[in-house]
């Protein structure tokens, strides 16, 4: 699965650090591709057991933190994880099937 990262657009470019929990059933290959990311700043992304995340070409990778967790199965006890493991979710998404998904960054 390709993941598209970009900022929001009245963000020139993205500063901050950044959690994601990358979940599935089955494992994946997380394949990333940023625009317009700060380099050096720190992002987490904690992927399901089996799965890995690939970095294009760059230094992004090398600010980066990429571990595997077992996360609770229905995705209402793995909300209600992520709240009381990082105090805060600002995005939520659940899909089937897809080869690309495209997220927005920012305030």
């Amino acid at each position: 699965v390709m993941l598209h990262l970009n900022p929001i657009s009245s963000v020139h470019i993205h500063q901050k650090p950044l959690v994601f929990l990358l979940n599935s059933p089955l494992p994946l290959v997380w394949k990333l591709k940023t625009e317009r990311l700060a380099p050096g700043i720190q992002r987490f992304f904690f992927v399901s057991l089996g799965s890995v995340v690939q970095f294009e070409k760059g230094n992004f990778s090398l600010s980066a933190e990429t571990e595997e967790k077992l996360f609770p199965e229905k995705n209402e006890q793995l909300l209600q994880w992520a709240q009381k493991e990082y105090g805060a979710v600002t995005s939520f998404t659940e899909l089937k099937i897809s080869r690309n998904i495209y997220i927005k960054v920012g305030e």
